[in-house]
């Protein structure tokens, strides 16, 4: 049965609205970027009087970009290893065993989502400080220690949602692997891991972007020498002014791995997302 004219209309009205919304503030932010400061700070023009590419120039100088960019790429790449890494063999041991205490670990991971970031802030900052007094291992102020604090939040999500992707592959393919020769880990790497690609995708991609984007941990744990981007951009704010040109330009220089990323992935992502719900 065709769908009514009317609704046809309103629907391409509607995404049509839609998609103007969304592109409005990336549309500013490239605009901006390509404007001296004089006409950032002034009035705003849809369509900017002189363009310019000095912004993009000038962001590797006021700041230095450079050093913020490779922190944030060990940080985030770092947490996404070790997260991905752990959560693979965590999720695998949940979905193919059971053991006592099984399902209070399963409903115990699932719960720290429901905390919120900030109340871990105080505890973690203690907990630094005092390790760091008393075995001399510097955490606070750390690229590792960083790490760390992201992996508190971003392994038990990581570690749930692949319990749900490895509930969905059927276990006649771990039988399969056990009758060829293979004990668990060799199941594991061999059949399970290549099966479960998409899953473990979308894991990577969830944890990178979480690490790459966060500003609360980083403006607290972090100094000058391991400083990250998301934190590493208030540098353009001085006492004097706002290079607003040049925060928008260093906006979009930062949001292109990420973007880069989810775009090459982004197949795995939506396979990872949707197939462990459908069981």
């Amino acid at each position: 049965m065709a769908a009514p004219r009317s609704f046809l209309w309103a629907r391409r009205v509607f995404l049509t609205l839609l998609t103007g919304f969304v592109l409005l503030p990336v549309y500013v932010m490239v605009s901006s970027s390509l404007k001296p400061l004089q006409d950032v700070s002034g009035k705003f023009q849809w369509i900017p009087s002189g363009l310019t590419v000095r912004p993009y120039l000038d962001i590797w100088e006021t700041v230095p970009l450079a050093d913020y960019f490779l922190n944030s790429l060990l940080v985030a790449g770092l947490a996404t290893v070790c997260s991905v890494t752990i959560a693979v063999f965590a999720a695998y041991a949940v979905s193919r065993y059971s053991f006592r205490g099984r399902r209070v670990f399963t409903v115990t991971v699932l719960s720290t989502q429901m905390f919120p970031g900030i109340l871990f802030l105080l505890p973690l900052f203690l907990l630094y400080v005092n390790i760091g007094n008393a075995t001399g291992i510097a955490l606070f102020g750390s690229r590792g220690g960083l790490v760390l604090t992201y992996l508190t939040f971003s392994l038990p999500f990581s570690v749930w949602m692949l319990i749900g992707y490895f509930d969905s592959i059927p276990r006649d393919l771990d039988e399969a692997a056990k009758v060829d020769g293979c004990g668990p880990i060799g199941a594991l790497f061999r059949v399970i891991v290549p099966a479960a690609v998409p899953g473990i995708v979308a894991v990577a991609v969830y944890a990178f972007m979480t690490a790459w984007g966060e500003v609360l941990f980083a403006s607290v744990m972090t100094n000058d020498a391991t400083r990250t981007l998301a934190v590493g951009l208030q540098g353009y704010a001085t006492q004097n002014d706002v290079y607003w040109n040049q925060v928008m330009a260093a906006s979009l220089v930062v949001s292109l791995p990420v973007v880069a990323g989810f775009l090459l992935l982004q197949r795995y992502l939506v396979a990872g997302l949707t197939a462990g719900a459908v069981k």
